[in-house]
């Protein structure tokens, strides 16, 4: 509570003075709605909304799959070989600087226009690919030389010391990335949504595209407010696995 109370308190006193301000102003509600206008779109459109987030946390919990697969294997194999990381790691580099608007029609005419959702998660997994393979290959690389010049002593193998050594060391650098990858997966989904053009997702992406067409800005805002407590979920689920790994590996007591 003593942490929660500070934040809610201010968001209710921003509340309340966005409400007063737009109702003593007269604001039109197609430029700023108060929040209950945005309290009863939430209400009257939760079913559509409610669906179209499903869809985008579908979409960006697979691209995140996708990239945390790629990203993770590929860091593994090449910590395995110097020459191997000198060149994958300046195409790492390209694809993460790489904005996904430039490769989106790319990727349309590669999958189809009937495959709009796999599209997105590609897409989407594109841009949380860096931070996962970058902090698997940080992780794999930070372990302690005295540790690595005792594997060598007794002999280990590369299998060995990945597993038992080089794995484990990478732990908190692994959770540090996913963080970042999360919400980059809910952001490269929502960015690919609208930059595919097609209604096809039905994601919150297109909600909000077809809110703004017609100006309703209390249905925007509301469909805003069901991505940002998408986002706060997800962000609290990282928390929740990173401080059991941590638990569970010791890493808490470092």
């Amino acid at each position: 509570m003593t942490r929660a109370l500070p934040p809610l308190l201010l968001t209710a006193v921003l509340l309340i003075v966005w409400e007063i301000a737009c109702r003593a102003l007269a604001v039109p509600s197609y430029f700023l709605p108060p929040p209950s206008a945005v309290a009863e779109a939430l209400v009257e459109r939760a079913p559509v909304l409610a669906a179209s987030a499903a869809q985008t946390f579908r979409m960006a919990f697979q691209a995140l799959l996708l990239a945390g697969s790629l990203g993770g294997g590929l860091a593994v194999l090449v910590s395995l070989s110097r020459r191997a990381e000198r060149a994958v790691a300046p195409l790492a580099v390209t694809l993460q600087v790489t904005p996904v608007v430039a490769i989106a029609p790319l990727v349309l005419i590669w999958v189809g226009l009937d495959n709009a959702d796999l599209a997105v998660v590609i897409l989407a997994a594109a841009v949380a690919f860096f931070p996962l393979f970058s902090g698997v290959l940080t992780g794999l690389k930070s372990a302690d030389p005295d540790l690595e010049r005792l594997f060598d002593l007794y002999g280990a193998t590369p299998l060995q010391r990945l597993w038992r050594l080089r794995i484990p060391s990478a732990l908190p650098f692994v959770l540090e990335g996913l963080r970042v990858a999360v919400g980059l997966a809910v952001i490269g989904a929502v960015v690919a949504e609208f930059v595919s053009g097609s209604g096809a997702t039905q994601g919150l992406a297109w909600r909000l595209l077809e809110a703004g067409n017609r100006l309703r800005t209390a249905e925007l805002l509301a469909a805003l407010v069901w991505l940002a407590v998408m986002g706060l979920a997800l962000n609290a689920a990282v928390a929740a696995v990173e401080g059991w790994v941590r638990r569970r590996s010791g890493l808490g007591a470092r």
